[in-house]
């Protein structure tokens, strides 16, 4: 990889830093909260998690710490998305390693919400990467699934794939 992406990575980085520490106030989620409800039919929403890796150029005697699972070196850009498909929240930088779900364990979202500085009355969602919390929706697993874990599922499936898109 050009010395330049790990450049671009960095001034991204640098530029999102901000974005981490904004937490949508009580309005915003409200906004949010409806949003879910009406175009994507899951109520109680509050966001779509995921994490994206982007490749970089390992830096010197890092060993594997950046390196993931795809076999590249990378750093982790976690993000939650509302309704509309923007970031709410941005964490970038964590290393290549880590999986989403540590990712997001060691990001200020999780502190605030663990420490109930977030609505305590709905949930984001997530794949199965991500732990199970009260707050923190994923799929049932399995195929053997009822009828009404198969329409979660779908649903739950359809709001999360706003992230995915961004």
């Amino acid at each position: 990889m050009p010395r330049v992406t790990y450049n671009v990575v960095g001034h991204v980085a640098g530029h999102y830093a901000t974005l981490q520490r904004h937490v949508p106030n009580a309005e915003e989620w409200k906004n949010i909260e409806r949003g879910f409800k009406t175009r994507w039919n899951f109520p109680l929403c509050y966001g779509s998690i995921d994490g994206k890796h982007v490749t970089i150029k390992a830096p010197p005697k890092s060993g594997s710490l950046y390196f993931n699972y795809k076999k590249t070196s990378s750093v982790v850009l976690l993000g939650i998305a509302d309704h509309d498909y923007c970031f709410s929240y941005i964490d970038v930088g964590a290393c290549g390693s880590a999986s989403d779900g540590g990712v997001f364990k060691n990001c200020s979202i999780y502190q605030d919400r663990e420490n109930n500085l977030l609505p305590d009355n709905g949930v984001i969602v997530g794949d199965a990467a991500f732990p199970l919390k009260t707050y923190l929706m994923k799929p049932y697993p399995g195929v053997n699934l009822s009828t009404e874990e198969k329409v979660f599922n779908y649903r739950l499936s359809r709001a999360r794939r706003i992230i995915e898109s961004n």
